[in-house]
């Protein structure tokens, strides 16, 4: 799954089942137990320690989180915000914004940071682009960010359908800006990016998510040097186009690393980057390892401006979807 960082319970779905047979929302062993069981670095199951005061989230009672969820669910549509138990939900939601997640809630992939289910997903949904197209119009949004699962079932790992979809809004709401946060498209990075040329976004984004030393541990099946040319290659490709990308602290690694990937980042041409606190979703998930002081974000944001990225968020509630639109508003 491509959104970084994981808090409370997702909502209820638009059908009960989800390839293989398997529920839909994704049990809690398709989040946790079951789905790390088998990634190369085990978990040992640690409860989620309680957060510092920094760290304080609304819960998400407002109406128009209802009424969204229920438009959502008629455009049979997921969100990142729910699937991913994002802390920033109630805020988003109750200003009528909203991150969406295509191809299904079933991810390919085992990362065992992300509060994503892993599975065996279903054929993709042909209408999906229609879908989405139209639950954007009727939301009136003037920026929307689409991410997906990962899908290494698939030819092209989903480009296609992201194609599709940006193709389908552009249709509807032509004035709406499109960010994509994409999936790595690990062996499939060639056709993947002569496909998504027949549809640009407005923004490119792929997290990188932590150093490079915790890949084998925080994300099985995903490469550091992968994704940093995943992002150099779309970007010398499409050069004004902004390319994005994401990081999560509190996973083990150092105040140096951190800066190491930052400046990786700029020499792969990278414009724009969010920096943020994960948060445990459950026992059987990473645990976390530090919970960094509002203070230490804000140095990590001094130093991506002196190293030439274009804007940085970095906070501990930031996620690469957070606030997307105004993360852009100078770069359009």
């Amino acid at each position: 799954m491509s959104e970084s960082g994981p808090l409370p319970d997702p909502a209820a779905v638009h059908d009960s089942r989800d390839g293989g047979g398997r529920a839909a929302s994704g049990t809690a062993a398709e989040k946790g137990a079951d789905k790390v069981a088998r990634i190369p670095v085990k978990v040992v199951p640690r409860a989620p320690e309680r957060k510092p005061p920094w760290i304080r989230v609304k819960s998400p009672t407002h109406p128009e989180v209802g009424r969204l969820k229920n438009l959502l669910r008629e455009h049979k549509l997921h969100t990142v915000c729910e699937e991913a138990s994002c802390p920033n939900l109630g805020e988003c939601f109750s200003g009528g914004t909203a991150t969406f997640m295509i191809m299904g809630r079933l991810c390919t992939r085992r990362c065992p940071f992300c509060d994503v289910a892993h599975g065996r997903p279903l054929p993709l949904d042909a209408d999906e682009p229609a879908q989405l197209a139209a639950a954007i119009a009727e939301m009136k949004l003037k920026y929307v960010v689409v991410t997906s699962v990962d899908r290494d079932d698939l030819r092209d790992g989903g480009a296609g359908h992201f194609a599709a979809c940006i193709e389908a809004v552009r249709a509807n709401s032509p004035q709406t800006a499109i960010e994509v946060l994409v999936p790595d498209f690990r062996g499939r990075l060639e056709i993947a990016l002569d496909t998504l040329a027949r549809a640009l976004p407005d923004v490119f984004n792929h997290n990188l998510e932590t150093v490079p030393r915790l890949y084998k541990a925080a994300r099985p099946g995903a490469d550091y040097t992968h994704s940093l040319k995943l992002l150099a290659e779309f970007k010398a490709q499409h050069p004004h186009v902004p390319t994005k990308s994401g990081l999560m602290l509190g996973l083990g690694e150092t105040d140096e690393e951190i800066e190491t990937v930052m400046r990786d980042l700029r020499a792969h041409g990278c414009d724009m980057l969010t920096i943020g606190q994960y948060l445990q979703p459950s026992r059987h998930h990473l645990p976390v390892e530090r919970f960094v002081p509002p203070e230490q974000f804000a140095r990590f944001e001094q130093l991506g401006y002196a190293l030439g990225f274009r804007h940085v968020a970095s906070g501990p509630l930031v996620r690469s979807s957070y606030h997307a639109d105004q993360q852009t508003h100078n770069l359009r």
